[in-house]
């Protein structure tokens, strides 16, 4: 998983509907552009944390990534979102955390399945590379819930048995 900055993520979200190389759109600006926008040109989808990602009726495949907001870091709904997406509607794309995102996020932000987090200000990418690190050696691969990495809980995997 990786950590950014504001400065050293190259995807920007954008203010209005027009096409240009790595916006991040929101799924009503998609609606204005989608019919000309060229196919070799990558663009991302912006979701709201409040946003029912089963229900979009988008062609998610068309989209280099997804962002996935979350407005407080206390606010753990864009957790569901991405877990739906994984899980539900098999979205094998780059998925980014943006928002409020802190450091104490990154165990968990990793288990769901996001790709990259964009840390608010303040927060230090190496601080959140060493704490995702920490967790890695104390307890490889021996969540009992599993995790996207691996699915399926302790119970049934051969090596607990």
């Amino acid at each position: 998983m990786k950590f950014l900055t504001a400065t050293d993520d190259d995807w920007a979200a954008a203010d209005t509907a027009r096409v240009a190389p790595r916006q991040l759109l929101s799924p009503a600006q998609w609606a204005e552009v989608a019919a000309r926008w060229p196919a070799e040109l990558p663009v991302g989808l912006l979701l709201d944390n409040d946003a029912d990602v089963q229900a979009l009726g988008l062609p998610l495949q068309r989209f280099a990534t997804i962002a996935l907001r979350f407005p407080k870091w206390t606010d753990g709904r864009a957790y569901s979102q991405a877990r739906l997406l994984r899980r539900r509607l098999r979205w094998r794309g780059e998925l980014r955390a943006v928002g409020d995102v802190v450091v104490d996020m990154a165990l968990q932000l990793s288990r769901i399945g996001f790709d990259i987090a964009l840390l608010r200000a303040g927060q230090d990418p190496a601080v959140a590379r060493r704490a995702l690190q920490f967790f890695d050696d104390l307890l490889p691969g021996s969540f009992y819930q599993g995790d996207v990495h691996e699915p399926r809980p302790l119970f049934l995997r051969a090596e607990a048995l």
